[in-house]
């Protein structure tokens, strides 16, 4: 385990007195040494503006725009802690978020504002601080009056003596696909820990420029982006909201040298026009999840630059690097304390059988969850001691996520922990079958989940954005030889768009919850059938209809037989 020794406030205030170009967004530019001068005012301001007795926390409310970065190193100053708060959630959603983090404090911009009108954003005082209810004290950062308020601080200089690695510095919200999204704290001393790791493990140096392209009220952005770039002292480019279309010119305008990803962010990248001239950029290097390695080897072959995968828990409980001989398909070595466990008996799973075709036979029982046994930096969710005792167990951390191990040792990810597949007793890999059908030739993007049945438990799901020719798709599928019997969808949606998050993230969730009872397309295999035919409503009312409960045959994506 990384050593926490050290602090973020010790690495924004190294910058102080380095006068390089340090921090780009929008045709703006602020030195290192103004942004660390930045960061030192807003932590003053802080420590004036924060109750006695209350959690110092602030929300951010923000797009990628200087002020985020320059609250976070104000924050590490003023030893608070900060909430990234996602600005494509509504309503009771997003006061649930600023309420339950305890922001004191939330910072946001005129545009942001719409969102906050007519909600409760106030909270019982825990006892002992006074009692009552407590809201946040809102500053706008494009208002009239953010200016003045921050000018009695201008002259403030960066101390960091205060800080420890102990203090509590983000409270980033993991993806909420089933109940409300959890708080995990990251401390001073593991956000430090993490910044120099990437900048060993990448060769991060000070004449490096990170393109943040990715949200930072989200994790990856702040951890695998932002805190390697404060740890080597380079530069920073901010792009306000993630653009496919607008990613090469930045790329250039910057001079950037490294981004991270997560999502469908490259298969947007890839999906961009070809230009004779995408080769002729600065990047060296884009480290993320979800790429896949077709995309990536796609993405090296057109743009120049390599993309390094890699697998970590948001909470930081348990991290898999790829390694040089690792096979096609799989992640990377298991480390020290990593295995793979029956989650129903806590035992560990036998080793994965693949057949020639990398063909998994013994799914039922190969795929379990990942767990680590060694020491590990978990620090927990914020005020959720449920959560944490689901990821807590029997002296290790339970990823929640899917995994199989071969007999090499090398680890292949199956699933989200909601994404389990259980076809007749058999446990499928979902991110097996996806890999699968993604070489369909129509397919643009493509998820694969499980929909309940009354009779097998679970029958296999696919959406797909793109192009669909039923019979083509039927001999595709017949042609694949590392598909299972049991691995070939039953459904199979047809979207002009895939649902993502504001993470660009395939949404699951939504899918997962429609079923086969949406508004788009839907085509199905009936059992003991190749040929796939569009689902109707009179398929609908039959056997399906149990499976889903009446209110299913009302939705609109279903259409009338022809007799």
């Amino acid at each position: 385990m990384e050593s926490t020794t050290g602090t973020v406030a010790e690495l924004v205030a190294a910058r102080w007195g380095d006068h390089r170009p340090g921090l780009w967004c929008e045709g703006r530019t602020l030195t290192q040494h103004e942004a660390a001068a930045g960061a030192a005012a807003r932590a003053a301001l802080l420590a004036e503006l924060l109750p006695a007795g209350a959690a110092p926390h602030l929300g951010l409310l923000l797009d990628n725009t200087e002020e985020f970065p320059l609250w976070l190193g104000a924050a590490a100053l003023a030893r608070a802690a900060v909430a990234g708060i996602n600005p494509t959630r509504r309503g009771p959603e997003l006061a649930r978020d600023i309420r339950h983090t305890e922001c004191a404090v939330l910072v946001t911009e005129r545009a942001h504002l719409p969102l906050l009108a007519g909600l409760d954003l106030s909270w019982a005082s825990p006892r002992g601080s006074g009692g009552g209810r407590r809201g946040p004290r809102i500053l706008v950062t494009d208002g009239e009056e953010y200016g003045p308020l921050l000018a009695p601080y201008a002259g403030a200089v960066p101390d960091p003596s205060r800080a420890t690695p102990a203090d509590r510095l983000l409270l980033y919200f993991t993806s909420g696909s089933t109940g409300a999204p959890k708080a995990a704290i990251c401390s001073q001393g593991r956000l430090a820990a993490a910044g120099r790791a990437l900048v060993r493990r990448f060769g991060v140096g000070a004449d490096d420029v990170h393109y943040v392209c990715m949200p930072m009220f989200h994790g990856n952005a702040v951890i695998a982006d932002w805190a390697p770039a404060l740890a080597a002292g380079a530069g920073v480019a901010l792009r306000r909201r993630f653009s496919a279309s607008g990613f090469l010119t930045d790329v250039r305008r910057y001079r950037a040298t490294y981004f991270t990803y997560v999502g469908r962010a490259i298969q947007y990248l890839l999906a961009t026009e070809p230009r004779p001239d995408d080769r002729d950029n600065p990047l060296r290097l884009g480290f993320g999840t979800e790429a896949g390695a077709a995309d990536a080897a796609a993405f090296e072959r057109r743009f120049g630059t390599r993309l390094v995968e890699g697998y970590g828990s948001s909470e930081g409980g348990a991290a898999i690097q790829w390694a040089p001989g690792t096979p096609a398909g799989a992640v990377g070595p298991a480390g020290p304390g990593l295995v793979v466990l029956d989650p129903a008996t806590g035992r560990e799973c036998p080793p994965a059988v693949l057949d020639a075709a990398g063909r998994l036979l013994n799914g039922d029982e190969a795929i379990g969850e990942l767990v680590n046994r060694a020491p590990n930096p978990f620090e927990g969710y914020w005020r959720n001691p449920a959560a944490e005792a689901e990821r807590r167990r029997d002296e290790a951390y339970w990823t929640g996520d899917l995994f199989y191990r071969d007999a090499h040792g090398y680890l292949y990810f199956a699933g989200r922990g909601d994404d389990r597949i259980r076809v007749d007793g058999e446990n499928l890999a979902a991110a097996m079958i996806e890999n699968i059908v993604a070489r369909y030739e129509g397919a643009e993007a493509v998820a694969v989940y499980g929909v309940p049945d009354p009779v097998t438990g679970d029958q296999v799901m696919a959406t797909i954005a793109g192009t669909f020719e039923p019979a083509g798709f039927a001999a595709f599928l017949r042609a694949q030889a590392d598909l299972g019997t049991k691995m070939a969808p039953r459904f199979v949606r047809v979207v002009p768009r895939m649902p993502v998050t504001a993470t660009n993230k395939i949404n699951r969730a939504l899918l997962r919850r429609e079923g086969h009872a949406c508004a788009d397309p839907v085509w199905w295999r009936p059992p003991g059938e190749e040929a796939y035919r569009r689902l109707t409503a009179q398929d609908a009312e039959g056997p399906l209809a149990l499976a889903k409960g009446p209110s299913s045959v009302r939705r609109q994506g279903l259409e009338p037989r022809t007799r």
